[in-house]
């Protein structure tokens, strides 16, 4: 799964993380398979600099196993929505890898605009493309979103 972040982590930098993710106001949401109510991934904001001025970076993460069935656009949209109510920053950012097909398909297919490609140390020590994708919370994504899944 880190294939395009870097490579595999050690277990105690996914604990470090995974603590960070589970404190109350971190942005950060456990994507759940309904049917199963198993843990399928993440998705998550966070507030950066980015060319002098303050936005959200969006993040996430399906299990292999479970890509490709639209599970992370879906829960990237729902994301927006959540971002777009707490109305703090117009802007959301995110930065897939070039060379990461289904995270900038994600990004394309909700409707944020392809801005360029930039450089990024990612984790310390590792450098890598990225494209830098932008959502205009206040324009909305527009037809492009996909449906919203219904809650039971």
């Amino acid at each position: 799964m880190m294939r395009h972040l870097g490579g595999p982590e050690t277990r105690t930098k996914i604990a470090e993380r995974q603590a960070r993710y589970e404190r109350a106001g971190s942005r950060q949401y456990r994507i759940v398979e309904v049917e199963s109510g198993e843990g399928v991934g993440w998705v998550g904001y966070w507030e950066r600099e980015w060319l002098d001025r303050l936005c959200w970076e969006v993040g996430w993460a399906v299990v292999p196993a479970m890509q490709g069935r639209g599970i992370g656009s879906t829960a990237t949209a729902l994301l927006l929505d959540v971002a777009r109510e707490e109305g703090s920053h117009r802007y959301v950012h995110a930065y897939p890898s070039v060379e990461n097909t289904a995270s900038n398909g994600i990004c394309r297919k909700l409707g944020f605009t392809l801005l360029g490609a930039h450089d990024f140390e990612y984790p310390v020590g590792h450098w890598m493309r990225c494209n830098d994708w932008q959502y205009d919370l206040r324009a909305g994504g527009g037809a492009s979103r996909p449906p919203r899944p219904r809650r039971q």
